[in-house]
């Protein structure tokens, strides 16, 4: 028994020694071909490996570089001077050798581990709405402001009430002044002089009372004394104790202080008188998009007051300074009130259409933020991904404006884009140890 188990052992043990002496003759064979490929020549430097050969012809070697220290580049094969690695040769059919810092170079499959997708690049015709909210308010270029230029009392309103709808020429109050009633007889007393002393033989009387007709007839008209009324005072010959005022404009009175037996002075606002024919509403726009809204633009707007109508205006100003609480600018739009629909202190939705014509659109999601540069990577054949700064417009619904950087027709990444950055840098990083 004690024989057998001998004999198997010298068996297994031979063919263990037969297998060991051939892997290793083998091994040693490999190790050798790698020696001689890279043995020193008679000027002491390594030969060229078998790899920069291809099937077909050599490939051009642009030059030779430290792996450890890229800016080490020498034009001849060897050993790097500071550490010692041995030098790498860089072809000319590598894409990435005259492309701009960070390109790189990624293999379809690597491509399609990391969820590379790209898109092209187009030029759209964009447009946004604008969404805010305004306030209606009068007019202000149509207020009226009613006062007297001389002392009086009112005897009589015509007009008694705010809100109360006038027309132009409609009566709004009598005044009694003893200024203007002495003017009156003063006005008569020259009419009656001038017919007496019009035809003097002495050129000065005759003169004196023409003048003295003209000056308090112009005192009259100065007071806003209608030319109806001096023609009715020519006629009648008569002074009037009180005189009746109009309104110069159609419109509602939103303010009243003409009471009966009141008395007033120039410097009284006794009504304002707003023409509603047209109203204002002033919207409010966010600080960054008030460079898109311009003075011209139609707006929508819809009021809760009536429900599913929509008013049509146009922008005629923008106002020049912020709100400091909301960072808002108001802009003011106009529109058309024939029928007295729109009623000042109306709260608005408004929308404003902004237009920015044919720009080159990017999806958000491909632009890579670095806080002091935005950039993209563009796709090149074979595989290349070069890393573009860009500028950037206006962002709207998910797409970024470029405004410089991109042309209409390349090809971006819009997802992986993280892990070729990642790469991207540390090539960068790599390419730049040489401090």
């Amino acid at each position: 028994m004690l024989r057998k188990v001998l004999r198997v052992l010298a068996i297994v043990t031979a063919i263990a020694l037969a297998v060991g002496v051939t892997f290793s003759a083998r091994v040693s064979a490999i190790f050798q071909r790698q020696h001689s490929t890279s043995q020193p020549n008679a000027a002491g430097n390594a030969r060229p490996a078998a790899s920069t050969s291809e099937p077909g012809g050599e490939r051009k070697i642009l030059f030779w570089y430290d792996p450890m220290h890229p800016a080490y580049k020498s034009d001849k094969p060897g050993v790097a001077p500071d550490c010692g690695m041995q030098l790498v040769p860089k072809y000319a059919d590598d894409e990435t050798a005259k492309m701009p810092a960070g390109t790189v170079k990624i293999a379809p499959e690597k491509q399609q581990l990391i969820g590379v997708r790209t898109a092209i690049v187009e030029r759209q015709s964009l447009a946004r709405t604008v969404r805010t909210t305004g306030q209606l308010t009068s007019d202000e270029t149509k207020l009226a402001h009613i006062h007297v230029k001389v002392n009086g009392y009112i005897d009589k309103s015509y007009v008694d009430f705010v809100g109360q709808l006038v027309k132009k020429g409609q009566p709004l109050f009598t005044l009694y002044s003893p200024d203007l009633v002495a003017t009156e007889e003063e006005y008569l007393i020259a009419k009656r002089g001038t017919k007496e002393m019009g035809a003097s033989q002495f050129p000065d009387v005759a003169r004196g009372s023409q003048s003295l007709l003209h000056s308090t007839r112009e005192r009259l008209k100065l007071w806003d004394i209608s030319d109806e009324q001096i023609k009715k005072l020519d006629e009648t010959g008569e002074v009037t104790k009180t005189l009746t005022f109009y309104s110069p404009v159609s419109g509602f009175v939103s303010d009243r202080k003409a009471f009966p037996q009141t008395a007033v002075t120039p410097d009284m606002d006794l009504y304002v008188i707003s023409d509603l024919s047209t109203i204002w509403v002033n919207a409010d726009v966010y600080e960054y998009e008030v460079p898109f809204v311009k003075v011209g633009q139609t707006a929508d707007m819809q009021l809760s007051y009536y429900a599913g109508r929509t008013y049509t205006g146009k922008i005629t100003y923008i106002y020049p300074t912020v709100d400091p609480v909301s960072h808002t600018v108001k802009a003011r739009i106009e529109f058309p009130n024939p029928n007295f629909d729109l009623k000042p202190q109306m709260l608005a939705n408004v929308q404003l259409r902004i237009n920015y014509g044919k720009q080159i659109v990017v999806p958000q999601e491909a632009i890579m933020d670095s806080g002091d540069k935005q950039y993209v990577f563009v796709v090149h054949d074979g595989g290349v991904f070069e890393p573009r700064v860009i500028r950037m417009g206006a962002k709207l619904e998910g797409n970024v404006v470029v405004l410089s950087g991109l042309n209409a027709g390349e090809t971006i990444v819009t997802s992986g884009n993280f892990l070729i950055d990642s790469e991207s840098r540390l090539k960068s990083a790599m390419a730049g140890m040489q401090h």
